[in-house]
This record gives C-alpha cells, structure tokens and sequence, in this order.
C-alpha cells in the first residue's frame, strides 16, 4: 500500500477537535506493488496468496492517501480521506515524474462527505456519490474535506494516458444509467456509468457504480471476462456484520474471496468478476485497457462456470 500523508494547513477551514490531529507529517509513504501473475499459477493459490494479491483492505486511512499500483495495465487504486488537513497528491517513486497526473489520468468518486478538490488552479465541489475526471497533465491537486465531523471519502483510479482530456466533474443526473436484472433472480441492479466515454471523453479509464436493489445481491451475472481491460471492483454500502463474497479466477476453475465493506479487489483480465452479498450493496467499477466499449465482453452462462 503507497500512503501519501503530505499535508497543508487550510486556515480558511473550522478547527479540527483535536489540534494535535492538525500536525503535519511529511514522511508518511509506502508502497506495495502487485504484480501480474500467469492464470494457471493462480489455480495453485490458497487463500491467504489470493488475499494479498488481490485483495485491497484499507482503502480510507485518516488524513492520508493510500494506493496500490497494479501491474495489470498499471492501474492505480485506492483512497483519500482528509480529515482535519488538506491532502496533496503528490508523485511516488515508482512513477518517476515530476506530477502524479504527468502521463496519467484520474476518476475520483465521492462516497463520503462532501469534499473540495483543487486541480490545475480550479476548484471542484465533489457531493456524495459524485465523480470527477482529472485529465493527463492535471498538477497541484490537493483535496479536502468541508466538514471534519463528515469527511469526504474519495475513491481514486489512475491508468495511464496519451491525451490530455479536459477536467470534468460528473453527477448522477449527468450519468448513463441501465438498469438490469430482475428481483426474481437476486440481481435487480441500476447501473450508473459515470466517467465512460458516452458520457466524458477519457483516454482508457472508465469508472461508474452499480446499486443493489433490496433482495438483490448478485451482481455482473452472468459473469464474463475482457482480455481487452482489467478491471477493479470496490464494495461499499455493505451493512454492519454483513459481507461480500467475490468470484474471480478462469472461469473453468473458479476462485473466491470474502470481502468487507469499503474494501477493493483487482480483477486481471482473463478473470471473472461477480460477487454475491449477505444483503444488497453498491459497489463501483472501473476499467483500464485498450477498449472503451462498454459492451466488450466474453460472456459465461451460469451454468457453464466451474
């Protein structure tokens, strides 16, 4: 996990409740890489292996920028939660740039308080369940939270970019929606399609959430790969003592993994990715690759999967 804890004072915003929790530290970075595996040597994991090459835990540390690099279409993933500081996000090592956003873009989705983002010299004002694009060449981004009692939680996607789109903030009434499935078969979903390119123009990225309607607790069934895109799921919405149970792997031998509630998995692209709650849920996805199209996909039945 690669923590970014560089935080600035923003005296325009109330006092924390705790002025010790307003110190500035400005070592705190790790980084943990997660590096492609071949499918066949995935079939000879057990748990613990899936779970720490897949699995992403803690997403939302207070007052920090955590991500993970992937290695599957160098997607990065993962969250910022500002609390009683602004966060700067700046560029990790293993990036080896000047800014994070020098040959990448970003898709942010709130799903916490409402938060304001600087980028480029603008100003974004990012509400609950709200996306922002922040194009190839972005700089001096910084994020913050308008009520320290109600802190933002800003989920983050990065996947290298050849363009620089513009900046682009996109609400729920701006969206794609579909709504699939049927309550008969435990899948009654709406899926919002936010950051994908028949709503904003992006270079590979594509993010959106899909809702889970009550009774409903499957999702992305039928299951299906894309050797063109990998992909990243993160579940929230989860109830308290509820979970979620993943599916990944070759569809022929299937795997999965037990998940809590705001916790992210990597799905690289020859794997499947569905999951079934303990309840409904929300949960949001987002791809990387070579393809834009939505509907690129190698669909398996239900009853052929193993």
């Amino acid at each position: 996990m690669l923590c970014l804890g560089r935080n600035r004072p923003d005296a325009s915003r109330q006092p924390p409740i705790n002025l010790l929790e307003n110190y500035v530290n400005y070592d705190i970075m790790q980084t943990e890489l997660r590096y492609a595996a071949h499918p066949d040597d995935v079939k000879n994991w057990d748990t613990t292996k899936l779970r720490k090459e897949f699995l992403i835990e803690n997403i939302f540390r207070k007052d920090e920028i955590c991500l993970v690099y992937s290695m599957y279409d160098r997607l990065i993933a993962g969250g910022a939660m500002p609390v009683n500081n602004q966060l700067a996000l700046e560029s990790p090592d293993e990036l080896k740039s000047e800014n994070f956003l020098e040959r990448r873009e970003m898709g942010i989705i709130n799903i916490g308080g409402e938060a304001v983002i600087h980028a480029s010299g603008k100003v974004y004002k990012i509400g609950f369940k709200e996306a922002l694009y922040l194009g190839k060449g972005s700089h001096d981004v910084t994020f913050n939270s308008v009520y320290f009692d109600n802190p933002a939680k800003l989920y983050i996607k990065s996947a290298p970019a050849h363009h620089a789109y513009p900046s682009k903030k996109v609400t729920l009434a701006d969206a794609e929606v579909v709504i699939l499935g049927t309550t008969e078969s435990s899948n009654r979903r709406i899926v919002n399609k936010l950051l994908v390119n028949s709503v904003i123009e992006t270079c590979q990225l594509q993010m959106g959430m899909t809702e889970l309607q009550t009774g409903s607790v499957w999702n992305t069934m039928p299951v299906h790969t894309h050797n063109r895109r990998m992909e990243a799921y993160f579940y929230f919405e989860v109830p308290e003592k509820q979970a979620i149970c993943h599916f990944m792997g070759d569809p022929d031998e299937s795997r999965h993994i037990w998940m809590k509630n705001e916790q992210a998995v990597l799905s690289p692209s020859w794997s499947i990715h569905s999951a079934a709650g303990t309840s409904n849920y929300t949960f949001i996805w987002g791809m990387a690759g070579e393809n834009l199209d939505y509907s690129d996909q190698d669909i398996r039945q239900p009853d052929t999967l193993k």
